[in-house]
């Protein structure tokens, strides 16, 4: 066990002290370089800042309103027999726009219900099997200026959707060996 935390701790500035020595290496200048990524990174993030306080905003507004709980009651009649408990169909529309909401979402699942309980192991799961869909389209085709989108959201639910699926079969399995 030790050596796992040996190269755990190790491994990340190992990995920076290759990229310099094999920069340097090439005779790149890589302070330079460095400087003009970051620098490009910071361009990258002003012009999806309005994206990202947008969709807090909205996910802050529906989960402040209600509106999650009241969609949570309604499909969770649904959901329930099909063993996908109803506090989880908030926290699978909050996800698909945000990480962080959604894992705020979790933390009360966790508060509530535990993390060792069903609902809580499934949340876990859920949320490592989803991405968060459309902070993900918006921020990237937005960034490398796509305009026609085609397949890519059904893809992406249908693929949220898988992995919700497997996150209930999984708990099930789990839940009896």
């Amino acid at each position: 066990m030790k050596i796992l935390l040996f190269i755990s701790e190790v491994s990340i500035p190992l990995a920076i002290f290759y990229i310099i020595l094999y920069g340097i290496s090439q005779k790149i200048k890589v302070y330079e370089s460095f400087i003009s990524g970051a620098a490009d990174g910071l361009k990258t993030v002003v012009k999806i800042l309005p994206t990202l306080v947008g969709l807090m905003v909205a996910v802050g507004i529906l989960r402040g309103s209600g509106f999650l709980d009241m969609l949570g009651s309604i499909l969770g009649k649904v959901t329930d027999p099909l063993g996908f408990p109803a506090p989880l169909v908030p926290l699978t529309f909050v996800r698909m726009f945000s990480s962080s909401a959604a894992t705020g979402l979790v933390l009360d699942i966790f508060k509530q219900y535990g993390c060792d309980s069903r609902t809580g192991l499934l949340a876990s799961l859920m949320v490592s099997c989803t991405e968060t869909i459309f902070y993900t389209m918006s921020v990237y085709f937005m960034t490398a200026k796509v305009t026609k989108s085609r397949y890519t959201l059904a893809g992406a639910l249908i693929a949220t959707f898988a992995g919700i699926a497997a996150s209930v079969i999984l708990v099930m399995f789990m839940s009896n060996p």
